[in-house]
C-alpha cells in the first residue's frame, strides 16, 4: 500500500505512520463502521450489495472444478435455499452444523442460514467419530450436512445416531444420489430443488412473505457463526460470533491488509472452513470488499500455488506450515506469482528467514494477531517486502474501532485489571464490537474470558510500544501444530486410557515445517512392556493434527513433577527440545532437514 495508492485516501479515513515509517496506514473508527460501511453489517447484506451493484462479476471460484459463481448467482442460490429451510421448519436461533470441504455449495448453505437467523457451525473434516458427536452434542443441531470422512465408518449409522440423539429437521449428505444414506437428503436433490425454485416465479412469490418476515427478524447483534476453539484453558469450545463481530473485523482486514491497490481483490482461500482464518479473515473479508474468493476445497500445496497462477490471485494468507509445504514443491519456482500484491502469515511466530522467503512472493507482506474470540484479526501490519523485517519486530497496531490494552489479570470480582504502562508486560486485551458473544452453554468459561466491564482477555501475555504489539508468550501451554490449537490435556487423557500407561504429559516444541510438534512423555506402569508402536496405534483415535510427533517412554516414577506433584512442563519442554535435536542429528526424521 504505497503512499497515495490506497483507494481510501481522501475519503475521511485517519492515517498514522506509527508502525510503517515510510507509508501511511489507515485507521478505522467506529464512525467509519457505522456510517461508511453500514450496508454490510449483516453478512448476507454484503452479498446483496454486490449482487445489486455488479451482478455479473465473479464472487467465487471453485478452482478444483474451474467453476465461477457470479454475485447474482450467489445471491439467488442463498435466498432460494433459505426459503427451503424455512419450509422445513427452521427458525431463528437454530444451529446448522456442516462437516464439508470448502466449496461454493457449502457457502450457499451457510449464507442461506445467515439470511434467516440460523446459526452456522462448520466442523473440522478430520474429527474422529467421538469428537464429532461431542461437538454435535454441544450445539444440538437442527440441521446437519456432511460428507463421508475417514472418521465416519458408516454414513447410515451416523445418520441414525444423529437422528436419535438430536432429531434434526434436515440431514444432508454430499454424495452421489445412489450413495446417500436412506435417512439423509442428497445434496444434489436439495440444490436442484433450490434451482427450480429460483426459476419458479409463482412459488417464489408465494414463499416470499414468510422469507421477508424471517429476514426482518435478523439483527447484526444476533449470532451467525460458531467456530470451535481450544481457548486458553480447556478442550474445544463453541465460540459464538455475531454478524456485527465479523463484519467489523472484515472492514479492518479487507481495507488495511488485503486490498492495497486499485486492482480488484482476488483472494486465495485454502484454509479449512472450520478455521476462523478461512471463514472470517479470508472469505468474509473478501466478500465484504466485493472481491473474488478462489476456493481450494481441501488444502493441497500444488493446487494452491497453481490457483495463484491460474486465477491471478492478488492476496494470500496462510499459516506458516502451509507456506513450508508449498516451498518444498519441486515445481514451486516454475509458477508465475506476478499477480500477487500481498502475502500474510498468521497463527504462529516465525523466523526472519521465513519472512524474507515469503517476501519474495509478493511486493507487500503482513501479519497480525488473530483469534476466534475476536472474530479474526485484531492487530495489523502491512509493509513493502523490502522492509519485511518489520513483521518480525511486532504484530502491528490495533484499530480505533477495536482498541487494545495491556492489563493486569482479571480481578476476583470479574472486572478487568488495571491497564499497565507501555513497555510493561501484561495480559493482551481488547474491547469493542469484535468481541464474541460467548461460548455456547458455558457461562463460566465466557466470564473467565470477557470481563464484567467488557474486556476480552486473549490468554496471551505481551507488551506494546510505538511499533505495536509484542508477544511474550502464551498464558497457557497451548500447542499449535500447523495452526491448530491443541490442549495438552486432550492428548494426555487419550493416552491415559491405554493399558500400561501410568502418566502422560504432552508439550510442544519448535518444528521447521509445522511450527510446533507434539512430544508425548509416557510413564509406564510397573511391570508393563509398553512399546512406542502401541502408542502410535492408539493415537489413531485422535484427529491427525493432535497426534504426537515423538514419544518418550519413562520408567515408573521417572515423570518430572513440580512442587504440587503435577508434571513439570517446563522441564519436559526442555527435554523434548533435546530429544528432537538428537533425532535431527541422527537423521531419523528427514522432514527436519
Amino acid at each position: 500500500m504505497e503512499e497515495g495508492s490506497c483507494p481510501l485516501i481522501g475519503r475521511g479515513v485517519n492515517y498514522t505512520s506509527g508502525t510503517m515509517p515510510s507509508q501511511q496506514h489507515p485507521l478505522f473508527t467506529l464512525e467509519d463502521f457505522e456510517q461508511r460501511f453500514k450496508d454490510r453489517h449483516l453478512l448476507h447484506g454484503a452479498v446483496e450489495k454486490w449482487a445489486r451493484e455488479k451482478p455479473g462479476s465473479v464472487a467465487l471460484i471453485d478452482c478444483d472444478r474451474n467453476r465461477p459463481v457470479t454475485w447474482i448467482e450467489f445471491d439467488m442460490a442463498t435466498r432460494a435455499l433459505a426459503m427451503l429451510l424455512l419450509q422445513r421448519g427452521f427458525a431463528k436461533g437454530d444451529f446448522f452444523v456442516s462437516l464439508l470441504p470448502l466449496t461454493s455449495e457449502h457457502l450457499f448453505l451457510e449464507y442461506a442460514c445467515f439470511r434467516i437467523g440460523v446459526i452456522f457451525v462448520p466442523l473440522d473434516l478430520r474429527l474422529s467419530a467421538a469428537e464429532l458427536m461431542r461437538s454435535l452434542s454441544m450445539v444440538r443441531p437442527a440441521g446437519f450436512a456432511f460428507v463421508k470422512t475417514p472418521g465416519i465408518a458408516d454414513a447410515a449409522l451416523l445418520c441414525v445416531e444423529v437422528g436419535g440423539r438430536f432429531a434434526p429437521k434436515l440431514v444432508v449428505q454430499f454424495a452421489a444420489a445412489g450413495d446417500c444414506a436412506p435417512e439423509a437428503v442428497c445434496a444434489g436433490e436439495l440444490l436442484g430443488e433450490a434451482l427450480r425454485l429460483e426459476q419458479d416465479k409463482t412459488r417464489m412469490q408465494e414463499w416470499r412473505g414468510a422469507y421477508d418476515a424471517a429476514a426482518a427478524l435478523v439483527s447484526e447483534e444476533d449470532g451467525a457463526l460458531v467456530i470451535f476453539t481450544t481457548g486458553s484453558t480447556g478442550s474445544p469450545k463453541p465460540a459464538l460470533l455475531s454478524h456485527r463481530n465479523i463484519s467489523c473485523q472484515a472492514m479492518c482486514l479487507s481495507q488495511v491488509l488485503l486490498h492495497g491497490s486499485q486492482k480488484e481483490l482476488v483472494t486465495l482461500v485454502n484454509l479449512p472452513p472450520s478455521h476462523v482464518g478461512c471463514q472470517t479473515e479470508l472469505l468474509m473479508s473478501t466478500i465484504f470488499d466485493g472481491g473474488c474468493s478462489v476456493l481450494v476445497s481441501i488444502f493441497d500445496p500444488l493446487r494452491s500455488v497453481r490457483a495463484i497462477a491460474d486465477y491471478k490471485v492478488t492476496a494470500i494468507g496462510q499459516i506458516p506450515a502451509m507456506f513450508q509445504f508449498e516451498w518444498r514443491l519441486k515445481e514451486f519456482d516454475s509458477f508465475d506469482f506476478s499477480s500477487l500484491e500481498f502475502a500474510a502469515y498468521g497463527g504462529q511466530q516465525v523466523s526472519p528467514a521465513f519472512i524474507a522467503k515469503m517476501a519474495k512472493m509478493a511486493p507487500n507482506v503482513g501479519t497480525g494477531l488473530g483469534l476466534t474470540e475476536a472474530a479474526g484479526f485484531c492487530t495489523y501490519i502491512r509493509t513493502p517486502s523490502e522492509r519485511c523485517g518489520e513483521c518480525a519486530a511486532s504484530l502491528g497496531v490495533d484499530m480505533p474501532v477495536y482498541p487494545m490494552t495491556i492489563r493486569a489479570a482479571m480481578q476476583v470480582n470479574g472486572a478487568a485489571g488495571e491497564e499497565v504502562a507501555d513497555g510493561d508486560l501484561g495480559h493482551v486485551c481488547f474491547r469493542g464490537p469484535q468481541t464474541f458473544l460467548g461460548y455456547i452453554n458455558d457461562d463460566a468459561a465466557t466470564a473467565a474470558t470477557i470481563s464484567s466491564d467488557g474486556y476480552l482477555y486473549t490468554g496471551d501475555m505481551g507488551y506494546r510500544d510505538e511499533a505495536g504489539l509484542h508477544m511474550a508468550g502464551r498464558a497457557k501451554f497451548i500447542i499449535k501444530p500447523s495452526g491448530y490449537q491443541v490442549f495438552p490435556g486432550d492428548v494426555e487423557n487419550h493416552f491415559s486410557t491405554l493399558d500400561g500407561v501410568a502418566l502422560c504429559a504432552a508439550v510442544g516444541v519448535p518444528h521447521p515445517i509445522t511450527s510446533e510438534a507434539i512430544v508425548a512423555f509416557v510413564e509406564t506402569q510397573v511391570g508393563s512392556a509398553l512399546q512406542v508402536s502401541q502408542l502410535e496405534r492408539h493415537a489413531r483415535g485422535l484427529a491427525a493434527y493432535m497426534r504426537p510427533y515423538h514419544y518418550v517412554l519413562l520408567e515408573p516414577g521417572q515423570m518430572p513433577l513440580n512442587r504440587v506433584a503435577k508434571a513439570d512442563y517446563m522441564v519436559l519442554r526442555e527435554r523434548a527440545g533435546a530429544a528432537m535435536e538428537e533425532l535431527k542429528q541422527q537423521g531419523q526424521r528427514n522432514s527436519l532437514e
